[in-house]
């Protein structure tokens, strides 16, 4: 005998949307096309309540939400599209579209930067593009250090996260192309497992390309070269252990740099902290823009991913 399909319809509203309650945001938006019975279940209060972290009210209570809402659904897609500035102008916060889950910035004031507060070194300015209201442009140092931590009882729980290192270059910044910065992640204390380690960043976008055009010679030739003049050249850019990434573009006028991952377990006591360094050269750097870290679910993207909304 063949199996039979269940009726739906049968069962009372209440019953459907909490059914879909325990699926997903993109699930539920995907669901609400299969018929007028589901579309109405996947608009109600009871599925987009679900989606919402429990302590969403606590969160945004410090902030001005733009708009009134008449409906959960509409607050849900608003903190996905809309970062609210929380903690008296220091993070953001938003939702993941696909699964609701907590993304924060830490701007750059709720930064550690070393020589950040001294005028010879760091300069504090607005940007209207910046969701905060300042930033910190790198005007000359030869030691760039800076880190932030976030108590990861504020992340969801039972979830992967990424750092990403958001940041712009001013007009005239040199000495960041080489050597490679580096970025970690720490995660000490109860309740989460290690970063992903170090890792070797560049921190303009064009290296690459400058790269490549140096390499001009052929291969053969740039051996022979180096071994002969090896205490008058620089390091070695074609070998692997000097490739690291390049800034990306997030789509909103910044770039970002992903410094690594952790799992965040149960959520409730412990720090993550996320460094960037380039100690190392020796060499004056300048016109690095910091808006800050964010931190955000690993399959969010810096455009997070577009499903159907209302």
């Amino acid at each position: 005998m063949g199996e039979r399909e269940f009726d739906f319809s049968v069962l009372p509203d209440g019953c459907v949307s909490y059914i879909l309650s325990l699926t997903t945001p993109r699930d539920v938006c995907r669901s609400s096309v299969v018929s007028s019975m589901f579309k109405f279940a996947a608009d109600s209060n009871i599925v987009w309540e679900k989606f919402l972290p429990s302590d969403y009210k606590e969160i945004v209570s410090g902030s001005v939400l733009a708009e009134d809402f008449e409906s959960k659904k509409e607050l849900f897609f608003y903190l996905c599209e809309h970062p609210v500035i929380v903690d008296g102008g220091k993070m953001s916060f938003a939702l993941d579209k696909s699964s609701g889950k907590k993304s924060y910035m830490l701007g750059a004031r709720e930064l550690t930067i070393i020589w950040g507060d001294t005028p010879q070194y760091w300069r504090w300015k607005n940007m209207l593009e910046s969701r905060f209201e300042e930033v910190a442009e790198l005007h000359n140092v030869c030691w760039l250090e800076i880190s932030g931590k976030m108590d990861i009882h504020k992340l969801s729980p039972k979830t992967t996260y990424a750092a990403y290192f958001v940041l712009k270059l001013g007009e005239g910044a040199h000495g960041l192309d080489h050597p490679p910065a580096e970025v970690s992640i720490k995660f000490p204390g109860v309740g989460g497992s290690d970063g992903s380690g170090v890792r070797a960043v560049y921190l303009d976008p064009e290296y690459n390309q400058r790269r490549r055009h140096t390499q001009v010679a052929p291969h053969h030739r740039v051996g022979l070269l180096r071994r002969r003049f090896s205490h008058m050249l620089g390091p070695d850019l074609s070998g692997s252990r000097w490739e690291g990434q390049i800034p990306k573009d997030r789509g909103d006028g910044w770039l970002e740099i992903d410094m690594g991952e952790f799992f965040n377990d149960n959520g409730k006591e412990g720090e993550v902290q996320m460094t960037l360094t380039e100690v190392k050269g020796g060499h004056w750097k300048a016109g690095l823009i910091v808006q800050g870290i964010e931190l955000r679910p690993k399959e969010i993207t810096a455009t997070a991913t577009a499903t159907a909304t209302a």
